[in-house]
């Protein structure tokens, strides 16, 4: 057993309230916990259940209204809350570390990223400006930045949210802290990059025995992580132990509840129907007196459940705050659930959605502005039809053009060539506002982040309101407040929430008055741009419920754009892989997920199964375009044909009816291998290229 010295960070008793609505609102009760050097605990759980203000607690950044109410949090045995002003200036940054969710809040949006970086090693001793810059260019690199010369000269407007973070983390490790709080540190960024930043935390980890308070959603990701896992239920603790023995067998029903809410990789919701936990995080006043998932919880009994449940060591690691858990049954290995009707493919009626040979080239300059413009092809050559009430999927890495793809369709940028029909009508060189009253109302979009989208200030009274008179065919005040309890009722908000403006929601209310608004006029086909990334487990899985009942409800197309390939697979028909602006696979989802044809597809799964299994996988960088004649995955496939791959375009294969690939590898072979696991892995590092055209 470590040495007492050994620890770095406890936290004893903790409790964290905060002043809202003239009350104290409890956030954390009665927390408890060590780390020693080098480990890493995972704190999980929804949204509202205390881990941001575990992690707040520990930096003493809790904020005007907040406080530690009892309890405290020593770090190398120093008493947090006992530091003066100075004495916390020089531990945080340097000593204790945190890489947020949001790294524009990280960022000085006045200063280059060289600046940023280099304030960090400013106060090294000894420090020369000729080491400083190694270091800062090492650490870029090391975070998966090809170009780290370009990125030190630009602003943080001027880089992708993945670059943004990727900074952000690069950051934090370059003051060597000995504790590093990770809150939501990848949620911005897709698989691959996810996957690398993941390891790179967990080589960081190794070689400086860094200790990590890892806080996130996403339970794959803790699983390769965290050593220590912490399940946190309205500010308290009601699960922890190992890892993968609370993973692989969780006793809980809250943490069973959060496990059943990840969809499958190997089947879709036409074989089973996720089931969300019902109910919301409870606000609290006081410690509750009885569990505090009671009322959500299917398992609770009168008389058992109905008093304060303490948490208890149960003598092998495992801490449990449940009294019935010896009494329930193991978490089935499948959901359960009924299956959703499924949408029978290739069905009558005309197309909703037609691309032929779609292109949207853009002509860049590489920096602020200067020197030789290149042509960028965020499209290329794009073409499918989307039939009623069918649903794509489309997958790929940041900047592979599944974005511009739905900017395209939703009439907010046009096309360089090719043409575009939606609902019948030739729209190729129609901005949405020039658009008929009939394709506007006929095809809706669901944003990433509701808030950009729905006026804080108004009701969603209003907001609905407003879309039903503009999208609707409601005459009169009763049938347009008819059809706004209707959609109320369409994505399960009490009709209480009318009154309640559009700040005062919780992240997933927000998304479903969201799903509501771009339901209201019926439509044929709807845009989901990364829906749920945002969002925690259990309202992640309430949404894709809410999109599909909708769907079902106006036999309305779907496109769905994610990054998630569980998400995908749950709610897909057909799956549209694309790289470098072009679609380079497409099929059913059953198919493409049983066996991937398309090298790129293959690694995207293998990454993600690497990351799931806590196994390392090849840390990829950013994805480098080919030159133009060729195929733009060229140089990152590990089957790539020299002097074939590299200058000739690939040739489109029929592997199969309804599936389709771009590969000069033989479509057979391709499918024997990858279904056989030969070929599944993570996407090879990518050389730099001086030359920034899209094949």
């Amino acid at each position: 057993m470590a040495a007492e010295s050994d620890i770095v960070l406890e936290a004893d008793g903790l409790e964290v309230r905060y002043a809202a609505d003239g009350a104290d609102v409890l956030a954390v009760a009665d927390v408890s916990f060590r780390l020693r050097r080098g480990e890493c605990l995972g704190l999980v759980g929804e949204s509202g259940c205390g881990k941001s203000s575990v992690a707040m607690a520990v930096m003493r950044h809790l904020g005007a209204r907040g406080r530690i109410s009892s309890g405290c949090i020593r770090f190398h045995g120093q008493d947090m809350a006992g530091l003066s002003p100075a004495a916390l200036r020089a531990v945080r940054g340097k000593r204790i570390a945190m890489i947020y969710q949001d790294s524009q809040s990280a960022l000085n949006p006045t200063l280059r990223i060289g600046a940023q970086l280099r304030e960090v090693l400013a106060e090294l001793p000894g420090a020369e400006a000729g080491a400083i810059a190694q270091r800062i260019t090492e650490m870029l690199r090391a975070v998966g930045i090809a170009d780290p010369d370009g990125v030190l000269g630009r602003y943080p407007h001027q880089l992708s949210g993945g670059q943004q973070q990727r900074v952000v983390i690069a950051m934090a490790f370059l003051a060597e802290p000995d504790l590093l709080i990770l809150d939501e540190p990848t949620t911005a960024l897709d698989l691959t990059i996810e996957a690398q930043v993941v390891e790179l935390l967990a080589r960081m980890r190794d070689a400086h025995r860094t200790t990590m308070l890892f806080i996130s959603h996403n339970l794959g990701l803790v699983r390769r992580l965290s050593d220590r896992l912490a399940v946190m239920y309205a500010g308290q603790i009601i699960e922890t132990g190992a890892t993968g023995d609370v993973l692989d067998a969780p006793r809980h029903p809250y943490t069973q509840g959060l496990l059943g809410c990840i969809p499958r990789l190997d089947r879709g919701h036409a074989d089973y129907r996720l089931e969300s936990i019902p109910g919301q995080v409870p606000r609290l006043h006081d410690a509750p007196a009885r569990c505090a998932f009671l009322e959500r919880c299917r398992h609770a009994r009168a008389g058992i459940c109905d008093r304060p449940i303490p948490l208890r060591g149960e003598g092998d690691g495992r801490m449990l705050r449940c009294a019935r858990w010896p009494d329930l049954d193991p978490m089935p290995d499948a959901p359960g659930a009924a299956a959703h009707a499924s949408v029978p493919m290739g069905r009558d009626g005309a197309p909703v959605l037609v691309l032929d040979q779609v292109s949207r080239i853009y002509e860049v300059r590489r920096f602020l502005g200067l020197g030789k413009a290149i042509r960028v092809g965020a499209n290329r050559s794009v073409s499918l039809t989307l039939g009623p009430g069918e649903t794509l999927g489309v997958v790929g890495e940041s900047g592979s053009g599944k974005s511009t793809l739905a900017r395209l369709v939703m009439g907010l940028d046009l096309p360089s060539g090719g043409h575009i029909t939606v609902l019948g009508d030739d729209v190729t060189g129609v901005v949405v506002e020039r658009r008929s009253a009939g394709t506007v109302r006929g095809v809706q979009m669901v944003f990433q982040n509701p808030d950009s989208t729905l006026n804080p200030a108004h009701t969603v009274g209003f907001i609905l309101g407003r879309a039903v008179s503009r999208l609707g065919s409601t005459a009169g005040r009763r049938q347009r407040e008819a059809e706004i309890d209707r959609l109320l009722e369409l994505v399960r908000l009490p009709r209480e929430v009318k009154r309640m403006s559009a700040a005062s929601l919780s992240g997933g209310q927000k998304q479903r008055v969201a799903v509501a608004r771009a339901f209201a006029g019926r439509p044929r086909l709807v845009v989901a741009d990364e829906p749920t990334s945002a969002l925690d487990t259990s309202v992640k899985t309430a949404i894709l419920e809410l999109l599909l009942a909708a769907q079902r409800e106006s036999d309305t197309a779907l496109i769905f754009i994610s990054h998630d390939l569980r998400v995908v697979r749950y709610m897909a028909d057909r799956v549209g892989v694309m790289y470098a602006g072009r679609i380079i696979e497409m099929g059913s989802a059953d198919a493409l997920f049983a066996a991937p044809c398309h090298p790129y597809f293959a690694a995207l799964l293998a990454t993600l199964r690497h990351a799931e299994k806590a196994q390392a996988a090849p840390l990829p960088e950013d994805p480098a375009a080919g030159n133009g004649a060729g195929c733009a995955y060229a140089p990152r496939c590990p089957l790539a044909i020299a002097g074939v791959c590299d200058r000739l375009p690939p040739p489109s294969q029929a592997p199969a009816p309804g599936r389709v690939v771009f590969c000069h590898q033989p479509a057979a072979m391709l499918l024997a291998l990858h279904a056989a696991g030969a070929g599944a892995r993570a996407p090879a590092a990518a050389p730099a290229h001086g030359s920034g055209t899209q094949a």
